[in-house]
């Protein structure tokens, strides 16, 4: 099984799906973002545009992700922003022809909840500067810029199952999906301070350097 996490930048499919590998024994999360980092470090900074605009970039995400659902024993977690229709048909929709079994959610806010969610990320802000030092980091900026067309796209029905996440926490929305899916979490119970610690670890180790 694929859960395939959708959803504006900044609006927690991240830290949704490292909290559902954290409670679902035997899942792991496969990041096609890393694919689309990998192929614009190929090219030269002034060729570095949207990599999924490349067709490597789907073709790669629909080969690695079918290898993981055919070879590995558990369910398959994979946290990524889609909102071209052609792009959404030919990586959600490619592998639910190859016969995998996909249940795709896309976790929408209102505008104002996923902008206090980036403004709260301030840790993970303040470790990214010491960690960088002066190097690139895709930072909040550009999730800012593309929120609006985002939350315009994703709200259309291609893209249901829509989870609106305004007043949940990541936990619940994990619950939420896993009831959705058919599957079952184990408890969570962890505190308010030792959840947001494992929040920002998540948050550095998705430090993405141009």
């Amino acid at each position: 099984m694929l859960l395939w996490i959708n959803g504006p930048f900044g609006g927690g499919k991240t830290q949704t799906a490292h909290e559902i590998r954290r409670r679902l024994p035997g899942s792991v999360v496969c990041d096609p973002e890393l694919v689309g980092f990998g192929l614009r470090r190929m090219l030269p900074p002034d060729l570095r545009g949207d990599f999924q605009d490349l067709t490597s970039w789907r073709q790669g995400v629909v080969e690695v992700l079918d290898l993981a659902l055919r070879e590995h024993d558990g369910v398959v977690i994979a946290p990524m922003t889609v909102t071209d229709p052609l792009h959404f048909a030919e990586t959600v929709g490619r592998l639910r022809e190859l016969g995998h079994d996909v249940h795709h959610f896309t976790l929408l806010a209102e505008r104002e909840t996923v902008l206090r969610r980036l403004r709260e990320r301030g840790p993970v802000r303040l470790l990214r500067f010491f960690v960088a030092g002066n190097a690139a980091v895709r930072g909040d900026g550009w999730a800012v810029r593309r929120l609006d067309h985002c939350l315009e796209r994703l709200r259309e029905p291609e893209f249901a199952e829509h989870l609106w996440t305004d007043h949940t926490s990541v936990p619940k929305t994990a619950d939420r999906i896993a009831v959705l899916a058919g599957l079952t979490l184990r408890p969570n119970t962890d505190g308010a301070l030792r959840t947001r610690l494992r929040q920002v670890r998540v948050g550095l180790g998705h430090i993405r350097f141009d």
